[in-house]
């Protein structure tokens, strides 16, 4: 996989360590109805796709090129868990790493649009559509985000509605 430059800092990807975790500086207040995330860019190489699929979803069209020619995309695809896996890396990157994030309530609906193919160039977004504090706890609050990966023509390749939990500034 090949990150870019908005998603990778320095030369590796950004993994929170007792020596590198700083506080928040995102916090639930800042999901204001319609703001949208850019999360950056990730490409998706002909090794990936092999190698995710052969060890999570080794159906032909993602393992096999030779017999992904024969089937109904003619070539091989990456795995929808896949795409939904580098847009959580994106995500992760370009926003959780820097909230206080409580973790997730589940995801109410994916969708998987178009096919990716190796070399294919994924950009996620990500939008708020609603944003509700705890009625239990007052020191956090639910997110509802519908989220998008889009390759490099344009093309919508992934859709999600999904939640998660975020803490609130102190008073």
């Amino acid at each position: 996989l090949h990150f870019s430059a908005s998603v990778v800092r320095g030369s590796t990807m950004r993994v929170p360590s007792s020596e590198t975790w700083t506080m928040p500086s995102i916090y639930f207040e800042d999901f204001a109805v319609g703001r949208v995330f850019e999360l950056g860019s990730v490409t998706v190489t002909e090794e990936s796709i092999i190698e995710f699929a052969t060890q999570f979803d080794p159906q032909s069209f993602h393992v096999d090129p030779e017999a992904a020619v024969d089937s109904s995309f003619g070539g091989l695809i990456a795995s929808g868990w896949q795409t939904g896996s580098l847009w959580m890396r994106l995500y992760a990157d370009a926003l959780l790493i820097d909230a206080d994030s409580r973790g997730s309530q589940g995801i109410e609906e994916v969708r998987w649009r178009a096919p990716v193919r190796p070399d294919d160039t994924l950009t996620g977004t990500t939008t708020v559509v609603y944003a509700q504090p705890s009625s239990k706890d007052p020191t956090r609050g639910t997110v509802f985000i519908e989220s998008a990966m889009t390759n490099q023509d344009g093309v919508v390749v992934m859709t999600m509605k999904s939640r998660g939990m975020f803490g609130r500034r102190a008073a």
